[in-house]
């Protein structure tokens, strides 16, 4: 089959650090690859990957300093448009941007929806496009919307020895991801406190979310000296920053409390 994964700007495929939807983008398309089939990925141009690459843009926006992707996604929509009648599948990867045009795409376009759908603004949208063929990653998203067009749910997939068990010899908690308020980060530290057990936070800041960090979090770290944080870390760093924790403290997507896992 000749397939296109349309995938998020602001990072590349796989990202270089903090990325959850382009990291599983690149996990899917490069076992698309492996099966045989023609994969196209339309990304940034620092993007690795077996597939034929069409570069939007030559590097992920968030490192150019680019927090406002917009013109980019319009750039990129613009090109797949324009070759939709090369591919059996078209795979969208970025939310709802090319819905507008969903009327104008063949029946083998498809949405997965990789965030959380409990937004206040999405319910709208969704009964604006009802029949935009979309997949959920977990069924704890669909609640929130409306009766849409789903096409299943797939969760998402990993290479089976990305990760090797650890003893947790570090006997730390670990946070791992990004700093805002959806994520959890002041519930771990809390957990982490009552637990008694140092918490280390590998995580990045948004420019969006600095105001958040400054506001509410510092203040927290400040008087918190069991937390380390450690900001973002790559991939080559993250097997050992897992392996070591005694647990993980993480936010599941859409709910309001911090988790064990």
């Amino acid at each position: 089959m000749k397939i296109a994964q349309i995938a998020p700007l602001v990072e590349s495929v796989p990202p270089s650090l903090y990325g959850g939807t382009e990291r599983v983008v690149s996990w899917l398309t490069e076992e698309l690859v492996r099966q045989g089939h023609e994969v196209t990925l339309f990304a940034s141009g620092d993007s690795r990957t077996k597939a034929r690459l069409e570069a939007i843009v030559p590097r992920a926006l968030r490192l150019e300093g680019i927090h406002d992707s917009t013109p980019y996604d319009l750039m990129m929509l613009n090109q797949v448009i324009d070759r939709q009648g090369e591919f059996d599948v078209l795979h969208f990867h970025v939310e709802f941007f090319h819905h507008p045009l969903s009327r104008t795409l063949p029946r083998r376009a498809l949405t997965t929806l990789h965030g959380r759908q409990d937004l206040p603004h999405l319910p709208d949208l969704y009964r604006a496009f009802p029949d935009m063929p979309v997949v959920s990653i977990s069924d704890h998203q669909r609640p929130p919307m409306p009766e849409v067009n789903w096409q299943g749910t797939v969760y998402h997939g990993m290479p089976k020895d990305l990760f090797q068990c650890g003893a947790g010899e570090g006997g730390y908690l670990a946070f791992l991801g990004r700093i805002c308020a959806d994520k959890g980060i002041l519930p771990a530290i809390e957990i982490a406190r009552q637990a008694g057990l140092p918490l280390k936070v590998a995580a990045k800041v948004d420019p969006v979310d600095r105001d958040y960090f400054e506001r509410q979090v510092r203040p927290v770290l400040e008087h918190s000296p069991q937390v380390d944080f450690i900001g973002e870390i790559n991939d080559s760093q993250k097997p050992g920053f897992l392996s070591g924790a005694h647990a993980c403290c993480s936010q599941s997507t859409g709910r309001s409390r911090s988790a064990w896992r």
